[in-house]
């Protein structure tokens, strides 16, 4: 899955997606791979309805967000100001990073460092 936790991004489908010139642009809360879902901050907000218990004695609605299907954003970048096709490219300390596919901008790293003898063994 190329979106992970804390990664900001942009609503193309469904009901929250806004308007053409206005997407929704919101924090990704919970990663859930199993599912290829996501839970995007104010995305997809629905009502709990909460009976009285003695955890909550006056009860009501609640409400929460629920999953989204991973293909119904795009990674926002910040330089291009819009969501964008991403990549994944080695930099050169070995660390394995995501880039923006329209002007190459990075979009932080993924994962470890990838160790300097795996790269030697190649050559």
């Amino acid at each position: 899955m190329q979106i992970r936790k804390d990664d900001q991004v942009e609503v193309i489908t469904g009901d929250d997606k806004g308007s053409p010139t206005n997407r929704k642009i919101a924090k990704v809360l919970r990663v859930l791979p199993e599912k290829n879902k996501i839970v995007v901050e104010g995305v997809n907000r629905v009502w709990k309805h909460l009976k009285p218990s003695a955890k909550n004695q006056q009860g009501g609605r609640l409400s929460k967000e629920m999953p989204i299907d991973a293909s119904n954003v795009m990674l926002y970048c910040p330089s291009c100001k819009r969501g964008v096709r991403i990549g994944h490219r080695f930099a050169e300390n070995g660390q394995k990073q995501r880039y923006c596919k329209a002007c190459s901008a990075s979009l932080g790293s993924v994962g470890p460092v990838k160790p300097a003898h795996a790269t030697a063994a190649k050559k």
